[in-house]
């Protein structure tokens, strides 16, 4: 059943019939170059009045369990080289995006204390896959064109990402495993990357070798600081780590898939542009 929109005032009584479990993917994202007049305001719409309103709605409708997608930005935006984030930390969002996913969560814990529904958080990093968009689907490209990037010095970064088919895997385990009931569980491929590294896996994945400059880090960051492209600058050049030591032990859940796997079915999943 599709639903018009996702806010305070939508209602989902009629696709949560006969349904026991929820598993809640939809939110606003990669809103690039953001024209609200206030993003925050824009975000909570969807990602914390809508998720609340559904995990009512469901509550009411005898739902079982509520899974809900949220992201590893409720834990912040980068890591010290070696902490990664864990479930633990306290959450420190710093973006209207993180923050929004952050007061969907602490809503979510309320409902479920106050009805009983059990609710399942999932934090993600990166998501890629056939179809992937956005920064990491013009990293793919550049490599399939042989394009060269000034990047080939930037290894001693560590980066988590998940390929599609290990989050689907887990929030497949999520619907009826008895220990996630009201857990928070991060997820990664449990390999965690260099920028290099993971362009020259990418590269190997469409079977071109990519073709990577040696300029130093410390350059490229002045360079994006001056035009502008600072956040852009620690993507690239920054640490995002996740320790998923809590969800492999809780749920018994091991990634099914390693990156080169997940690489190559994202690589075979590129939609041609025209």
């Amino acid at each position: 059943m599709r639903m018009p929109s996702l806010d305070a005032s939508a209602s989902s009584r009629a696709a949560l019939a006969g349904t026991e479990t929820v598993i809640h993917l939809a939110a606003r994202v990669h809103v690039m170059n953001d024209r609200a007049a206030d993003p925050l305001a824009a975000f909570r719409v969807v990602n914390t009045a809508g998720t609340l309103t559904l995990a009512r709605q469901a509550a009411a409708a005898g739902i079982r369990r509520f899974i809900f997608v949220s992201s590893v930005k409720v834990n912040g935006e980068s890591t010290e080289a070696g902490h990664p984030f864990s479930a633990a930390n306290t959450p420190a969002p710093q973006d209207p995006y993180g923050i929004s996913k952050r007061e969907a969560e602490d809503g979510l814990r309320e409902i479920a204390a106050a009805t009983g529904m059990e609710v399942v958080i999932v934090r993600p990093p990166l998501v890629y896959g056939p179809g992937v968009k956005a920064n990491f689907a013009a990293l793919m490209r550049a490599v399939q064109r042989g394009l060269p990037l000034p990047l080939g010095s930037v290894t001693g970064n560590r980066r988590s990402l998940v390929a599609l088919d290990n989050l689907v895997d887990l929030l497949i385990t999520c619907i009826d495993h008895p220990a996630a009931a009201n857990q928070t569980f991060l997820v990664s491929d449990g390999e965690d990357l260099s920028t290099a590294d993971l362009l020259r896996r990418m590269g190997q994945a469409m079977s071109k070798p990519a073709r990577l400059l040696p300029v130093p880090p410390a350059l490229l960051k002045l360079g994006a600081a001056l035009v502008g492209k600072g956040d852009m600058a620690q993507r690239l050049l920054g640490n995002l780590q996740i320790d998923i030591t809590h969800t492999r032990e809780t749920l018994g859940w091991t990634p099914p898939i390693g990156v080169d796997e997940g690489l190559r079915r994202a690589a075979a999943g590129m939609v041609p542009r025209p």
